[in-house]
């Protein structure tokens, strides 16, 4: 028994004096890592209620350009843009309350928040396609040279035709003919293996280019 109690005293001993070398680090580890675990489920926490409060708002969105409720789209999205802009509920947002906002003739609140989805948006094919929808709101506005700069920059291949024929409209309405059917032009080429879902698209654009060539 002796021998079992010496040895456990060499032990022990060997143990207090591996604590007194390092037991502040462990200690300190220890910490670390429980403030990071805490920190951790604290920021899934406020992920989460972030993307339930984004999605609600949304929602209120999508409702409000179902009843074509212009003011409740545009106080919604904006609500989004200011306290979720990174999300990507706040560009679809945006999005969505610029259309009610055009067609409710309100082209300075819907240009509004196309410029925003169109510089800040984080997703980058909403962006393009806030560019393209940003221009048509300038054209309507006669703000030709402003829509030809939102369509400068080349859009993803999706947008390529779209963009350029409304490339084509603004420049139609700037009386440059030229300018215009290769704009058209650019946008049937574009569109040549599109497929079926791309016909309806070919054939405004073949009507816009005879109606120039006369």
């Amino acid at each position: 028994m002796a021998v079992y109690d010496l040895e456990e005293q060499e032990q022990i001993s060997e143990l207090k004096a591996w604590w007194a070398q390092y037991g502040t680090l462990v200690t300190t580890l220890a910490m670390i890592a429980a403030l990071a675990s805490v920190g951790w489920q604290g920021w899934q926490w406020y992920q989460n209620r972030n993307a339930a409060e984004a999605g609600a708002l949304y929602f209120a969105v999508q409702q409000a350009a179902e009843t074509q409720d212009a003011a409740k789209a545009r106080d919604a999205a904006g609500r989004l843009i200011g306290d979720y802009a990174g999300t990507a509920y706040a560009q679809l947002a945006a999005l969505l309350s610029a259309g009610v906002q055009f067609e409710k003739g309100d082209l300075d609140n819907a240009r509004a928040q196309l410029e925003w989805a169109a510089e800040k948006g984080k997703d980058a094919a909403l962006r393009d396609l806030a560019r393209l929808r940003l221009a048509a709101v300038l054209l309507q506005q006669g703000a030709h040279d402003a829509a030809l700069a939102r369509l400068e920059a080349a859009p993803a291949e999706a947008y390529r035709a779209r963009f350029a024929d409304l490339r084509g409209d603004v420049l139609a309405a700037q009386g440059k003919a030229a300018d215009a059917r290769a704009a058209y032009q650019a946008a049937i080429d574009a569109l040549a293996g599109a497929g079926e879902q791309a016909t309806t698209l070919r054939e405004v654009v073949r009507v816009k280019l005879e109606s120039l060539e006369g």
